[in-house]
């Protein structure tokens, strides 16, 4: 097994340190020449090293919420290339979304997900199972079964459609709390958004455009959080999007209720303002809303009522979006620019340090999702899972150079700042210099 030698980094932003990898661990950390090429005290002889001054480490990324589409969609994208873009990105885990053809209901298809990222090894692919059968929100799916698969699956979610059901939500939440699982909901209660198009107010009025009111989300949010209470289990809102939302949220953390949520990037940043350009890589569920909820969602990761940082990433292939608005499929891909765009709202604006980005980012979806080795802080004897990030970086985001196989991103033409420039899984780069190993 080799020796990899990171050596001046600021780990969590903070203290500048040198960091040794041999093998699958991190065997030390020391300060600036304490750890010497041959030398004396911890010897790093053969070592590779990466001059890491300016930089900061990180641990591993996780993303709670990822679609990567296969099976049955890889015109769209595949394992393979969804955790390239994710290795891209600075993530070593992710939990892949159910709603693949066919859909992730069964033990069979979690293990054949789980089995093609082990295959692939650019990230941990964790996969999530849908809570009802073929995401119908009729009959629980075999949620029993898929906890118990070689995949061992605690996450459970028919994200793109919601359990609308209040007695399949409960029943759901009732069966994961007998081996501490989690129920992550998608937040959109459907009779209050059939036909809709993007977030209902001022700008869908003048558009002309079916308007999402955020009361549709955030009904389903106080439903479900007062399910959670009730039966002692755990809910996690997924993409949540509207200051209505976070109120609710907070209240629930307030009463005890065992409740986490998570924020996309593209809604720490957007607006609903974009769609007056009728672009359709601006069509996304839900809907970007309006810069009052975008601050909003800003003080609340801020101050940890919303948890966690998740990219949704959802790729489309190029027919799917090149369309006329009504037409097109929603969703952005979000693994390889979510960094930056976290470092542009939360840490340039001082709301959020390194440190709780490493928190909003690694620490705690590991810990929702139960991402075994991963989400641990950067030290001796630690699974070598790290990210290392330029963050003096300036560049124009361009999607032609995305791993990810889909190319609908809404920053195209954006400058952002960061850049990830290695990735390490169990010690073994998955990123080198800016470049796919």
């Amino acid at each position: 097994m080799s020796k990899i030698l990171i050596r001046g980094a600021k780990v969590l932003g903070g203290e500048v340190q040198d960091v040794l990898i041999d093998g699958e661990t991190i065997a030390a950390t020391a300060r600036p020449g304490e750890i010497a090429l041959g030398g004396p005290g911890l010897s790093a002889e053969g070592a590779t090293v990466v001059e890491a001054e300016g930089r900061i480490l990180l641990p591993g990324l996780v993303d709670l919420h990822t679609h990567l589409r296969e099976p049955g969609r890889e015109d769209s994208e595949t394992v393979l290339t969804g955790t390239r873009a994710a290795a891209s990105g600075g993530y070593t885990a992710v939990f892949a979304m159910a709603n693949t053809f066919p859909v992730a209901d069964t033990a069979g298809v979690v293990e054949q997900v789980w089995r093609l990222g082990r295959e692939h090894g650019y990230c941990d692919v964790q996969p999530i199972g849908a809570v009802t059968v073929g995401l119908e929100g009729r009959k629980l799916a075999e949620l029993g079964a898929m906890h118990e698969s070689a995949a061992g699956v605690t996450v459970f979610s028919d994200d793109g459609k919601c359990v609308d059901d209040a007695v399949i939500m409960r029943r759901a939440l009732e069966y994961v709390k007998a081996f501490g699982g989690v129920i992550a909901q998608h937040a959109q209660e459907p009779r209050l958004t059939e036909g809709a198009q993007m977030n209902e107010g001022v700008v869908s009025a003048e558009l002309g455009l079916g308007g999402w009111p955020a009361v549709a989300e955030e009904s389903i949010i106080a439903r479900d959080v007062l399910l959670a209470e009730h039966v002692g289990s755990r809910v996690h809102i997924c993409h949540l999007s509207t200051a209505g939302s976070v109120e609710i949220v907070r209240w629930a953390k307030s009463r005890g209720i065992d409740v986490t949520a998570e924020v996309t990037p593209h809604h720490l940043l957007l607006t609903d303002e974009m769609v007056r350009t009728y672009n359709p890589v601006y069509k996304v569920n839900p809907p970007l809303r309006t810069e009052r909820d975008v601050m909003a969602l800003r003080e609340a990761l801020a101050d940890g009522t919303i948890d966690i940082v998740a990219t949704d990433h959802a790729p489309h292939p190029h027919e799917d979006k090149d369309c006329e608005w009504a037409a097109a499929a929603m969703g952005m891909v979000g693994l390889e620019t979510a960094l930056s765009v976290v470092q542009h709202t939360m840490v340039e604006t001082g709301l959020l340090d390194w440190a709780a980005v490493a928190d909003r980012m690694s620490f705690a979806p590991a810990r929702i999702g139960g991402a075994t080795g991963h989400g641990r802080p950067v030290s001796a004897g630690e699974p070598a899972n790290l990210t290392l990030v330029d963050p003096a970086y300036r560049g124009t985001v361009d999607p032609a150079d995305f791993a990810s196989r889909s190319r609908n991103t809404p920053y195209e033409g954006r400058e952002l700042p960061g850049r990830v420039t290695h990735t390490f899984l169990r010690g073994r780069a998955t990123l080198m210099d800016g470049k796919l190993a």
